[in-house]
C-alpha cells in the first residue's frame, strides 16, 4: 500500500459544492496526528476546521490560501509512514506525475468505503462524517514543529489530476546544478523572531479566528507575545498590537502599499462576493421575490417586562445566567407559535407543511456576515435552557465557530435590530420559513399610562410574514399576542401555560 495519501475536500454537509480556503494549520514538512485540524474551510453556511485523516508528515500543499476549492479536489499529500526512509516521487512531482507515480498514489476512499466512524465515512442518519470530532480521537490534537533540521518546502503547488494522458517530466537539465556551477552568494544571518509562545522559531499558537484577525488587521502573529493559556495568542493581544503605533509602524514599512492595494485608481474598493455573504445574498433574492412579504407593527410598553429580567437577574440561581429582553421576547414568541401554529409553517408548493416543532432561529452579524443559527426544538426548553442556549449560540456565532449543521432546519426567526440603537424595520424572511419578527430598541418615550403621561420603556416590533401561508388577521393575532407577554409577561405566563 501506497505511503502518499491525498486527502480530498470533503462535502462538509448541505449538499454544498465547494469552499473556500482560508487558512492552513499545517506547512510541508509537518508531522501531523489524526484528526488534528489541518486547514480551515469556509463554505456558504460556515467557517470549519477540517481534521487529518491519517497520520503521518505532509508532503504537498495543492492550493493556496484564498483559493476556492470544488468538493473532491485533492488539498494535501500525507506521508503516512515518514520513518521509512525517503520516497522515490515525492509529493512535488505529483502536478506531473508519471505511470508509476500515479500506481504509487493512493487516492482517499470514495463514500462508502471507508469504515463507518472514520472522517469521511458513514454516520448514523445517512450523514458523512466530516466535520471537526468525527471519526475516533486517539490524542489530543497538537501542532508539533518540523522534526528536520533544515527548513522544508512550503511552497504551494497546484492540485494533480488523473484525467488524460500525463505530461513528460521535466528534462535531466532542468535538475539544480552543482555547488560549482553558481558562486555561493554571502548569507546574512536574519535575526531570530520571537513567535507566540515566547520562544525563537516554532509554530504560533493561536486560533483560526485570531489568525483571521491578525489577517484583516496586518498583524504578523510571529511578532506577537501571547497571554493565552501555554502563551496562545488571543483576540485581545491582536487587538492591541493592531492599534499600537510601534506595531503599525514595522508594518507599513515593510508593504507601503497594502492600504493603496486594496483600492483602485479612482478610490474604489473591490470586496469579492462568495461564502456566506454570497449565500445571503442569493437566499435573500430568492425569498423576496418568490414569498409575498407583509409586514405589520406593534408598539408596546414593556415596563413591566424590564423590572421582571430585574427580578429574575437578582434571584440566586440565575446570577451566573447571560439574562437579556431577547430572552423574553424569544419565550413570547414560542408561547404565540402554540396560541398559532399556522405560523410556523411551510409553503411546499401545492401543500403547506406545518411543523410541530420549532427551531429558533437567531439572526447574528460576524465579521463574514449575516448568519441564522437556530435552537432546535427550542418550544421544550425552560426558562433556563432557553437562556442558556441563547448565550452559547451568540458565543458560538462570535467565535466564528457556528457549524452548517447548528444554521440548517429553521422554521422561525428573530431578529435584535435594537442591539444597533435601531427601532425597527422589515425583515426578509429565510427561505422555507413563513414569519420573522424584528424586535428594535427599548427606550424611554412619554407613554399614557392610567390615564396620565408617564416615561416607560417602549419598544416596536415588526413582523414580516408570508402572506400565501399567514393572512392579516392571523399575523395580526400572532404579533398581538406576543405583545400582550411583553407587556405583562408574568400574567401571560399564569394565563398561558
Amino acid at each position: 500500500m501506497s505511503r502518499i495519501k491525498e486527502f480530498n475536500l470533503p462535502d462538509l454537509g448541505e449538499g454544498l459544492t465547494e469552499g473556500e480556503i482560508l487558512a492552513w494549520l499545517v506547512k510541508v514538512g509537518d508531522t501531523i496526528e489524526l484528526n488534528q485540524p489541518i486547514v480551515e474551510v469556509e463554505t456558504a453556511k460556515a467557517a470549519v476546521e477540517i481534521p487529518a485523516k491519517w497520520a503521518g508528515q505532509v508532503q504537498a500543499i495543492f492550493h493556496p490560501e484564498g483559493t476556492t476549492v470544488e468538493v473532491g479536489t485533492p488539498i494535501i499529500a500525507i506521508d503516512t509512514d515518514p520513518g521509512a526512509g525517503p520516497i522515490e516521487k515525492s509529493a512535488a512531482n505529483l502536478p506531473t506525475p508519471s505511470a508509476a507515480a500515479l500506481a504509487a498514489v493512493e487516492v482517499a476512499p470514495a463514500e462508502g468505503m471507508v469504515e463507518p466512524g472514520l472522517i469521511g465515512g458513514p454516520a448514523p442518519g445517512g450523514r458523512t462524517a466530516v466535520l471537526v470530532g468525527y471519526g475516533p480521537r486517539t490524542t489530543a490534537a497538537k501542532r508539533r514543529p518540523r522534526k528536520n533540521s533544515a527548513p522544508a518546502q512550503t511552497t504551494v503547488i497546484p492540485a494533480p489530476t488523473h484525467a488524460g494522458p500525463a505530461p513528460a517530466p521535466a528534462a535531466p537539465t532542468a535538475a539544480p546544478a552543482a555547488p560549482t556551477a553558481v558562486p555561493a552568494a554571502p548569507v546574512v544571518p536574519a535575526a531570530p523572531v520571537v513567535n507566540g509562545n515566547g520562544r525563537v522559531g516554532g509554530p504560533v499558537l493561536a486560533k483560526p479566528p485570531v489568525r483571521k484577525l491578525a489577517k484583516d488587521l496586518g498583524v504578523d502573529l510571529r511578532t506577537l507575545t501571547g497571554s493565552g493559556p501555554l502563551g496562545s495568542i488571543t483576540r485581545e493581544d491582536v487587538h492591541r498590537a493592531g492599534s499600537a503605533p510601534t506595531v503599525a509602524e514595522p508594518l507599513a514599512a515593510a508593504a507601503p502599499a497594502s492600504s493603496a492595494a486594496s483600492f483602485g485608481a479612482d478610490r474604489e474598493q473591490r470586496i469579492p462576493v462568495k461564502g456566506v455573504r454570497k449565500l445571503t445574498a442569493e437566499n435573500m433574492s430568492r425569498s423576496a421575490f418568490t414569498a409575498p412579504h407583509v409586514t405589520e407593527f406593534l408598539t408596546v410598553d414593556v415596563t413591566r417586562a424590564m423590572k421582571a429580567l430585574d427580578r429574575l437577574r437578582g434571584r440566586r440561581e440565575w446570577r451566573d445566567v447571560r439574562v437579556s429582553p431577547l430572552l423574553l421576547v424569544a419565550k413570547a414568541v414560542l408561547l404565540a407559535v402554540k396560541r398559532h401554529p399556522m405560523v410556523n409553517s411551510t409553503w411546499a408548493g401545492d401543500e403547506i407543511v406545518v411543523k410541530e416543532y420549532v427551531n429558533l432561529g437567531i439572526a447574528a452579524a460576524t465579521e463574514r456576515g449575516l448568519i441564522v443559527p437556530n435552537i432546535k426544538d427550542a418550544g421544550q426548553l425552560t426558562l433556563r435552557e432557553l437562556a442558556d442556549a441563547l448565550t452559547g449560540l451568540v458565543q458560538t456565532a462570535k467565535a466564528g465557530k457556528t457549524s452548517p449543521a447548528d444554521m440548517s432546519g429553521g422554521t422561525l426567526t428573530i431578529t435584535n435590530v435594537g442591539v444597533f440603537g435601531v427601532d425597527t424595520g422589515t425583515p426578509i424572511l429565510p427561505p422555507g420559513e413563513s414569519a420573522i419578527l424584528a424586535f428594535g430598541a427599548v427606550r424611554e418615550q412619554p407613554w399614557v399610562h392610567k390615564g396620565k403621561v408617564k416615561p416607560r420603556l417602549v419598544t416596536t416590533l415588526a413582523l414580516s410574514f408570508d402572506h400565501r401561508i399567514i393572512d392579516g388577521e392571523l399575523g395580526s393575532k400572532f404579533l398581538r399576542d406576543v405583545g400582550d407577554f411583553l407587556t405583562d409577561p408574568e400574567a401571560a405566563l399564569l394565563a398561558w401555560t
